[in-house]
């Protein structure tokens, strides 16, 4: 478990009363872990959990077909199999708790992911223990990242934003989304990314639909681009995203960037520690309602081992900005009237000073050509 990691949340449940918090979706096992476990994001059926107690004790319990992963990677660590088949993860964890001395005690879980049959056979297995939802505790405690999940993040967000270029240099009219969105995936790997979890290329009429991927479409002249993608190293995620024109911009294409531009660096001059979310996104539409377009409910989210996590910059926010929370910040319209839709997304930290754009690769003042 990465060290300050493991700080922060032995912290978390001795405030909460709690004797010990178990991990159980794929993003927050991969938080309290320090790396994915390879099938369970996909199989969500196949039980990892992470056990920390609140006097610093751990170990974890994984599907027999990653015994070996895991050991590989973690040889200090206790790791209890269960068998895939004919097995139970939850009487396997159950044990595991009674061999902690927690048969009967306060165990914060994960209820918001743990099944209603889980969560039944777990707590026929340890009827004394006093189980509570620490959903909560736990996205209030990823919002604050620590000094290497900010190094992972701005990484990830240079790998994004440089893979953008790149492919949005390497085709041009007469090119597919597919040829663009080869060369996007070619450069995250390239750059070291160990998977990606979301690509939208979405070019002319389909810039309008929010999470699409590639198609044969092949570009014209005049078309406006949205190019997204979220490269992922140890489960942690960015994502940056750009637009861009093959050839000449559309009528209103150059007007409307320019309003998401100064909306972008309206909101890098208002994110700073112990401002309001709410506030930030009011200082958005004071600037993007010049354009008279319907926007989205927020404008930006916070990012680690979750696509969208908390603070969001919205008007239903109660959230206030802190050191060390890095966030995805998108400026961007779908359906501008004129058949297209544009989006700016950066990565972004907060910091004492103010905040810092870690998608710094590339000048997002002017649209990007394609081809150029």
């Amino acid at each position: 478990m990465p060290v300050e990691v493991a700080r922060r949340l032995r912290g978390a449940a001795q405030d909460a009363g709690l004797d010990a918090i178990v991990c159980l979706s794929p993003e927050n096992v991969a938080y309290v872990l320090g790396l994915v476990v390879p099938s369970q994001p996909l199989m969500r059926w196949r039980h990892a959990a992470y056990v920390l107690t609140a006097d610093g004790r751990d170990a974890v319990v994984c599907v027999d077909m990653e015994l070996t992963t895991l050991r590989g990677a973690r040889p200090d660590l206790e790791i209890r199999p269960w068998a895939e088949f004919g097995g139970s993860a939850m009487a396997v964890l159950a044990q595991l708790l009674a061999d902690l001395g927690l048969a009967e005690a306060r165990v914060g879980v994960e209820l918001g992911f743990l099944s209603v049959a889980d969560h039944a056979e777990l707590t026929r297995a340890l009827p004394a223990a006093a189980f509570t939802g620490i959903d909560t505790l736990l996205a209030r405690t990823r919002q604050v990242k620590t000094p290497a999940e900010i190094e992972v993040l701005t990484r990830l967000s240079r790998i994004a934003d440089r893979a953008i270029a790149t492919a949005v240099s390497a085709v041009g009219p007469g090119s597919s989304e597919m040829d663009l969105a080869a060369a996007l995936t070619r450069s995250v790997y390239e750059q070291g990314a160990e998977q990606f979890k979301l690509m939208i290329v979405a070019t002319g009429e389909r810039s309008e639909l929010p999470n699409v991927g590639p198609t044969e479409r092949t570009l014209k002249p005049g078309d406006v681009c949205r190019i997204e993608i979220f490269p992922v190293i140890n489960g942690y995620h960015a994502g940056v995203c750009r637009t861009a024109v093959v050839g000449d911009a559309p009528p209103m294409a150059e007007q409307i960037y320019a309003n998401l531009v100064e909306c972008k660096h309206l909101l890098l001059q208002t994110m700073q520690p112990g401002v309001p979310a709410r506030t930030v996104y009011e200082r958005f539409r004071s600037k993007f309602d010049e354009l008279g377009m319907p926007s989205i409910a927020f404008v930006g989210h916070g990012i680690g081992v979750d696509l969208h996590e908390e603070p969001y910059l919205g008007p239903f926010s109660d959230a206030t900005l802190e050191p060390g929370m890095v966030l995805g910040v998108e400026p961007l319209v779908y359906r501008t009237g004129h058949g297209f839709g544009m989006q700016l997304k950066d990565m972004v930290l907060i910091d004492p000073a103010g905040c810092t754009l870690l998608s710094d690769v590339t000048v997002t003042d002017d649209l990007l050509r394609v081809g150029a």
